[in-house]
């Protein structure tokens, strides 16, 4: 596929050119900042920014704290003390590191669910869709292993419970558990483990962002109408769309002021808000807490592995079916995985030709249960796990995984779409490009044609 025509950048000095010869990287900026944009873009396309904010704020506040922490499980905790109270500045670092995760995955949220919606994920995006849940993968690893670095009452029982799962695969399982662990239950080894891949993945991420990113170049970005730039000239392709620079950066940055307003004053007035109070007393083997929950934003997943209990007919026919090889246990964690692998198959699971659901009345419907199902299985993760709760989460489980493996590809086939406009230079002007009725005594200086 073509690319959207654009200028390029055109080195002008005897520096520029002799730079550009050997390193071109203000090419690269300069095609970055001025990659034409559908100028119909809302709100939702602001998460971008944050999630890059995001990134940066955690690499450089973890690249603080590393330098005053000390990965065993005897000094641990102490390290962390020292940090909140020693430290210049300890306590604001670590609460900007702690809260920053917090922020990261309601904007990852936000932009997941949004990409879900106006069908970004569809051709020819599908390999940006797979890199995007990829990194919510390597997030989800990299907050876990954070989330044990503290070695408090709620870091080493997580520990314990989520390495846990893996010793249900059958066959390879336990030496699976005992390697991530580094013996036989959580200890010195863990810890070190996952101290270094803590610090490790945020690098990882960091690459796949920009591959993430840089695939723009080619599709370009998707927008609220679905509807492709036109690519046939340069003339129609500039009334489909703006340069990112200025028009959508003052815009972004405009949004990121004000969801650092909001987070900032989280961080001063209650840092604590989100974190559980077991994970503020020190490591004991020997005390179990009365209720192990991982952070709010790995919930809605922990709530799907402890739905499929041993009573569930699709857990009985699995397992009677496989001759016993497949449990409760290793079912719950097949199915919190293929939760998110779902997601990556999207592309493929929506079988309608349109992109964008504005223009898809019934899918609107199914849509916002989904996002609804999404918060309900997040709080049904965070309650004990009594015969209410999971009924609420395998009724959870299975609408999220209907909606991608039944309903989508129904919609498809049975769905009256409304009427898309033909460009995207046709739904700006039927939003923004009205005409203003004539105040009495002005007349308009254009001349008539």
């Amino acid at each position: 596929m073509a690319g959207i025509p654009h200028d390029h950048y055109e080195p002008k000095s005897g520096g520029e050119k002799w730079l550009h010869r050997r390193l071109p990287i203000v090419s690269l900026a300069y095609d970055t900042l001025m990659i034409p944009t559908p100028k119909n873009l809302n709100w939702m396309w602001i998460w971008g920014i944050v999630l890059t904010f995001c990134l940066a704020l955690q690499i450089v506040t973890g690249i603080v704290l590393v330098m005053h922490y000390t990965p065993h499980v005897d000094m641990a905790f102490a390290s962390i003390e020292h940090i909140m109270r020693n430290v210049n500045g300890g306590h604001m670092i670590r609460y900007l590191h702690m809260n920053g995760a917090s922020l990261f995955f309601f904007a990852v949220y936000l932009h997941i669910f949004r990409g879900l919606y106006y069908g970004s994920y569809k051709e020819p995006r599908e390999i940006t869709w797979i890199i995007g849940i990829v990194i919510l993968v390597l997030m989800m690893a990299t907050a876990f292993m954070g989330y044990v670095l503290p070695w408090g009452q709620m870091s080493f029982w997580g520990a314990t419970v989520i390495t846990g799962l893996f010793g249900a695969i059958p066959f390879v399982g336990e030496p699976i558990q005992t390697w991530l662990l580094g013996g036989p239950a959580p200890d010195n080894a863990t810890l070190t483990r996952f101290f270094s891949l803590h610090y490790l993945l945020p690098f990882v991420i960091a690459a796949l962002v920009a591959v993430h990113i840089w695939a723009f170049h080619t599709t370009g970005n998707n927008n609220p109408t679905g509807v492709e730039v036109r690519r046939t000239s340069k003339e129609e392709a500039e009334k489909d769309t703006l340069p990112f620079w200025p028009y959508f950066v003052i815009k972004d940055l405009f949004a990121l002021a004000v969801i650092l307003a909001i987070f900032f004053a989280v961080v001063g007035f209650m840092p604590n808000y989100l974190g559980h109070p077991d994970n503020y007393i020190e490591a004991n083997p020997l005390v179990t807490p009365a209720h192990i929950v991982p952070e709010w934003y790995l919930l809605p997943f922990y709530a799907i592995l402890r739905a499929f209990t041993s009573d569930v007919w699709i857990v009985i026919a699995v397992n009677w079916l496989t001759g016993g090889i497949v449990d409760a246990k290793f079912f719950g964690v097949l199915a919190m995985f293929a939760a998110i692998a779902v997601m990556a198959l999207a592309p493929w699971l929506d079988t309608s030709a349109v992109r964008s659901g504005k223009y898809r009345p019934q899918f609107k419907w199914w849509f916002w249960l989904l996002v609804v199902n999404f918060i309900v299985l997040m709080w049904a993760g965070a309650m004990e796990a009594t015969d209410f709760i999971a009924n609420v989460s395998l009724i959870g489980s299975a609408y999220w995984f209907g909606y991608f493996l039944v309903i989508l590809p129904l919609l498809g086939v049975i769905e009256k779409p409304l009427e898309q406009p033909e460009t995207i230079e046709d739904d700006f002007k039927a939003h923004y490009g009205k005409e203003k009725p004539a105040k009495a005594g002005i007349v308009d200086p254009t001349p008539a044609e």
